[in-house]
């Protein structure tokens, strides 16, 4: 196994660690802290095993399906951990996953037909845009607004990037689904 698909490995396995420190966030305020760190571990080895994999050449049918799998399991993971913590609402959290299972359900139908479909770049930057959302609902800065009280109006760009998030979601789906349409045509 080459070193970007282990990266990959890595950020599977780096979920669960997250997911612990996040849930365990409102009873112990330092595991935020905790939680963003690992996520953004997690975060920089979906940046580092895609730079790697085409700089040396190592790219590969496995590092096409895992990677993108791997980015969702994380981004849902974070997104319905901050759910259950009340940081996020469920109609997002719903939108965001639903556009995942279809891409994957996607992905699997052109897998049998021996097509492996990597991601677009405006998936991409929807997963960059995701995953920066996550980072500031798991930093959950408005809960020190008296501390510092500019922080009471982070609420604001934390909508901001919900609403960029749920767009791009919607338009990288829809842009996915029309691209890669003839998947689909024996199927039906």
């Amino acid at each position: 196994m080459n070193l970007p698909n282990r990266l990959t490995i890595l950020r599977v396995c780096l979920i669960p660690v997250f997911v612990v420190f996040l849930l365990l966030s409102p009873m112990y305020p330092w595991c935020n802290l905790a939680a963003v760190v690992v996520f953004i571990a997690a975060s920089i080895t979906d940046l580092l095993d895609g730079k790697i994999a085409r700089k040396y050449n190592m790219v590969t049918n496995f590092g096409k399906f895992m990677d993108p799998l791997a980015d969702k399991l994380l981004v849902c993971s974070a997104l319905i951990c901050l759910l259950s913590i009340g940081r996020i609402a469920t109609w997002i959290v719903l939108v965001i996953v639903a556009r995942e299972f279809i891409i994957s359900g996607f992905r699997l139908v052109a897998a049998e037909q021996g097509v492996v479909l990597a991601a677009s770049k405006l998936a991409k930057v929807k997963t960059t845009v995701q995953m920066i959302l996550v980072i500031l609902l798991v930093l959950n800065l408005g809960a020190y607004k008296d501390l510092i009280p500019w922080l009471e109006h982070v609420w604001i760009l934390e909508q901001i990037l919900q609403y960029a998030a749920l767009i791009l979601t919607v338009w990288s789906l829809l842009e996915y689904l029309i691209k890669n349409r003839s998947v689909m045509k024996g199927q039906m």
